[in-house]
């Protein structure tokens, strides 16, 4: 073991890309990789050491949805750690507990109550393990086109490709078909004709061939999230809920990415007026300053619970600096008028996106509620063949790659999944801000237009 170090020269950038890529384990990533080392961020920008600003299209994991720095926030979090830096979960704390009571205020009736984790994962882990301890069941039913958390558990209920780089085999996961309706899975046309995107047909069918005495409960985005922003047709989650209610099976939302203003609503199910028994939640809730996640119960739960133990607990669950930052991003969104925001702003580029298809006939489709926002690439509109192949990486992946690498020096950041490019701003982007974002994003998709073929 060599000497401890009395001080590292954190100030050279050098320094940090050579420890990054020799001593730090970067989430689903091959390592050894040198990136940019960012020095700061304020609003919806960030900059490297080098000066360079890069205006940051995708709310980094789609949870900054306040964007960088917000003052409310940071002041929060160092007036918290003043008062009190932690306590236990069993104690009484004032931040928890208004924290808790801003939820049950924003949340969809019958939600009354929640348990404070560390990030999403731990809330989807933590709602199917409380699933099977009220309903006595087993089987967990849950989408192909989903992410739901890189814990076991979560793992395992996750569509997502990243699922086969290691052993997500929990047991009793049954997979259902995704509302698709640019590429319906069972090649109709018209959603209104489509078991699957109606929802309910679909799931009856599955419970059918499962038992629906053996189902625990039903976990699903509202709206898909990294797996290509889906959203459902009109009636699909009312569909799914009624369902469910017909044979005594939960229904879980994962807002992890959707919730908290995202879809210019506290949470994209309220679109639709539909309510889950449980909501995970997660990302935007704070904007991701500190790690936070949320699994809110509905009453009929949260009454059970008062008899049966919650089979769950984290040392740092309701954590005070997370819960006081969680305060301050929900009062500061609804101070600024947040949600009023992302419903203006994700209209206005929605309309400058179609705009930019009429320009650009590598885009197949534009989709999206408030700011969270695709547009899917096409090698041929008529046909609709994908840019890159589904889950493309490397080479296959070769043209968005080149998109993310272009739009990146121009001091863009993107993001793309398969032939999808995330377009996921933070909530209170400036309207300047907006119209460079898309100025950078014309001109990369010129790089898609080469791939198209008439």
């Amino acid at each position: 073991m060599s000497e401890f170090s009395n001080e590292y020269p954190t100030h050279d950038p050098g320094w940090v890309q050579e420890m990054h890529a020799n001593h730090y384990l970067q989430s689903w990533s091959k390592q050894g990789r040198k990136p940019p080392v960012i020095t700061g961020a304020e609003g919806s920008w960030f900059w490297d050491s080098t000066g360079k600003r890069y205006l940051d299209f995708q709310s980094q994991l789609v949870n900054a949805n306040l964007g960088h720095q917000h003052p409310k926030i940071v002041q929060a979090i160092k007036d918290q750690a003043d008062k009190l830096c932690y306590i236990g979960p069993a104690m009484g704390s004032d931040v928890r507990s208004e924290l808790a009571a801003l939820m049950t205020e924003i949340t969809p009736e019958p939600i009354t109550s929640t348990f404070f984790t560390t990030g999403g994962s731990a809330a989807n882990e933590l709602a199917i393990r409380l699933a099977r301890h009220y309903t006595g069941r087993s089987k967990i039913i849950a989408r192909y086109r989903s992410y739901h958390g890189a814990t076991g558990g979560t793992l395992s209920l996750t569509g997502d490709p990243r699922r086969h780089l290691t052993r997500g085999d929990m047991p009793g996961v049954v997979r259902m078909l995704d509302p698709y309706c640019y590429r319906c899975p069972m090649g109709h046309t018209d959603s209104a004709n489509c078991p699957v995107s109606q929802g309910g047909p679909h799931l009856e069918e599955l419970l059918m061939y499962e038992n629906p005495q053996t189902v625990a409960a039903v976990i699903l985005e509202p709206i898909v999230g990294t797996n290509g922003i889906l959203v459902p047709p009109d009636g699909y989650l009312q569909s799914i809920r009624e369902t469910c209610d017909r044979h005594g099976i939960l229904l879980i939302f994962d807002e992890v990415m959707a919730g908290f203003g995202r879809t210019g609503k506290w949470f994209a199910c309220d679109h639709w007026d539909v309510a889950p028994d449980i909501l995970s939640s997660a990302k935007g809730i704070n904007s991701g300053y500190v790690p936070l996640g949320t699994m809110s119960v509905s009453k009929t739960l949260a009454d059970w619970l008062k008899d049966y133990p919650l089979p769950g607990g984290l040392t740092y669950a309701g954590h005070p600096l997370a819960c006081a930052s969680g305060v301050a991003a929900i009062r500061a969104m609804q101070e600024e008028g947040t949600l009023a925001k992302a419903t203006a702003s994700g209209e206005y580029l929605r309309s400058e996106l179609a705009k930019l298809a009429d320009k650009h006939p590598c885009i197949g489709d534009i989709r999206g509620k408030g700011m969270f926002n695709a547009i899917e690439l096409v090698k041929n509109r008529d046909t609709r063949e994908m840019l890159v192949p589904f889950a493309a990486k490397e080479d296959a992946a070769a043209p968005m790659s080149e998109m993310m690498k272009f739009a990146m020096n121009e001091g863009l950041y993107l993001s793309f999944f398969s032939n999808c490019i995330r377009l996921t701003p933070p909530l209170n982007i400036s309207r300047e801000d907006l119209d460079l974002g898309l100025e950078i994003l014309d001109r990369t998709l010129e790089i898609a237009d080469e791939h198209y073929q008439l």
